[in-house]
C-alpha cells in the first residue's frame, strides 16, 4: 500500500503540499484516474471531423480511433486501472464511461438517427444500436491487450471492416 509520504517523496513535494491540494488518498486516486481519463478520451471534435458523410466510411473511421485510443499506453494503462480498482471505487468506472463512451455513443446514435431518416437503414434504437457497434469493434481486442496478449495491426484493421460489414447489413433497409 502506498503512503502520501511515498507518493510526495515521488513527485516531489512534501506531505503538507500533497495533503493542501486533496484531501485525502482517495482524493489523489480520483484526481489521478480523471487526469488519465482526459488523456484517454476521444474529443468530441475528433469524432465530427470522421463523419464523411458516407456511413460506411464514418464507422470504420470511428471504430480506428476507439481502436487505437483503447489500445494505446494510455488506454491499456486506464483500462487496468478500472478493472483493478472499479470495485473499490465504481465511480471511477461511471467516470470513464461517462466522459469517454457516452460522447461516442451519442456521436454514433446522431449518425445513425441521421441515416435512418434518409432511408438508408432502419434503427428503431439508435443508442443500443451504437453501444452494440461499439462492444462489436473494440471488445474483445481491447480485452485481450489489458491482459497482455499483443493484437497484431492487420488483424485489427480486417476485424474493423468485418465488424462495420456485420453492422451494417444488420441496419440496412431490406
Amino acid at each position: 500500500m502506498t503512503t502520501i509520504e511515498a507518493i510526495a517523496v515521488a513527485v516531489g513535494m512534501t506531505k503538507r503540499t500533497v495533503y493542501s491540494q486533496y484531501a485525502d488518498k482517495k482524493a489523489l486516486f480520483a484526481a489521478t484516474v480523471q487526469r488519465a481519463i482526459e488523456r484517454w478520451i476521444v474529443p468530441v471534435e475528433a469524432l465530427h471531423a470522421l463523419d464523411c458523410d458516407d456511413l460506411e466510411g464514418t464507422l470504420k473511421a470511428v471504430a480506428r480511433i476507439r481502436m487505437q485510443n483503447a489500445n494505446s499506453p494510455d488506454g491499456l494503462r486506464l483500462q487496468r486501472i478500472l478493472n483493478a480498482e472499479s470495485y473499490r471505487f465504481p465511480e471511477i468506472f461511471a467516470l470513464a464511461y461517462d466522459q469517454g463512451t457516452v460522447p461516442t455513443v451519442n456521436f454514433l446514435a446522431d449518425l445513425l438517427r441521421r441515416h435512418a431518416k434518409a432511408g438508408t437503414i432502419r434503427v428503431r434504437q439508435p443508442e443500443i444500436a451504437a453501444l452494440a457497434f461499439l462492444s462489436m469493434v473494440i471488445g474483445t481486442p481491447s480485452r485481450a491487450m489489458v491482459w497482455g496478449d499483443s493484437v497484431d495491426e492487420k488483424l485489427l484493421k480486417e476485424r474493423v471492416r468485418i465488424c462495420v460489414g456485420l453492422f451494417l447489413n444488420g441496419v440496412r433497409m431490406r
